[in-house]
């Protein structure tokens, strides 16, 4: 039986569609929950997928981390649930407590659309475990409010633990601090990083398959814990 990935609609997600591809192209079963629902339906892990969700103009994932599915979700990733949150879902799982330091206005205020490279700084979580550490791989990025900020005492902390998951491998166009593009929790198994790894699964579509790393890695892990 092929593990079953959670890819949750809020009000406002443009990029459920593209997540749950990259979860049947990575071979699990895309199970889509709405943000109103509060049962995750026996799923084994869940993205939180990106998008401009309802209540961002008062502060991006702010209102989203309230929704009735993030109850489930954060208890679950408290057990040890794999979850990715992307883009507008990294803001949320910031705003829900599962990661910390917050996504603000980008250095400019513009919103920047290109594509980007990463260096995979932790190779050890549930969603980098199938890249090499210092691996190098091209994603593209869109967002307006993706500069990661964080006081110094969390970035140490962040970097003293290994839990920056990607940089960026050029200064972050976003300025987001110490090139931050990606962070996990501490036990590996909640990860949020700013670009989007889901459009980089088909080279028809975008630049190369290098986001497709993150869902075959998950799925290798859920088959290893099976």
């Amino acid at each position: 039986m092929s593990a079953r990935i959670g890819v949750i609609t809020f009000p406002g997600t443009l990029d459920d569609v593209d997540a749950a591809r990259a979860v049947r192209y990575a071979g699990a079963e895309a199970v889509g929950l709405w943000h109103r629902d509060t049962d995750l339906q026996s799923v084994d892990a869940v993205v939180v997928p990106g998008g401009f969700s309802y209540g961002d103009y008062l502060r991006a994932g702010a209102i989203a981390a309230q929704s009735p599915v993030m109850g489930p979700v954060v208890e679950a990733a408290r057990r040890g649930m794999p979850v990715l949150g992307i883009c507008n879902g990294f803001q949320i799982l910031c705003e829900a407590g599962l990661l910390p330091g917050a996504l603000v206005r980008n250095t400019g205020l513009r919103f920047i659309c290109r594509e980007i490279r990463l260096r995979v700084e932790n190779a050890d979580t549930a969603w980098t475990a199938g890249f090499e550490p210092g691996a190098a791989i091209t994603v593209p990025l869109k967002s307006g409010e993706g500069r990661f900020v964080a006081d110094e005492a969390t970035l140490d902390r962040l970097e003293g633990e290994g839990r920056v998951v990607f940089r960026y491998a050029e200064p972050a166009p976003n300025g987001a601090l110490r090139d931050i593009a990606g962070i996990c929790s501490t036990d590996g198994r909640v990860v949020g990083l700013m670009p989007h790894p889901e459009h980089a699964i088909d080279p028809l579509t975008g630049p190369g398959v290098d986001g497709l790393g993150l869902f075959t890695s998950v799925l290798g892990r859920l088959t290893a814990a099976a």
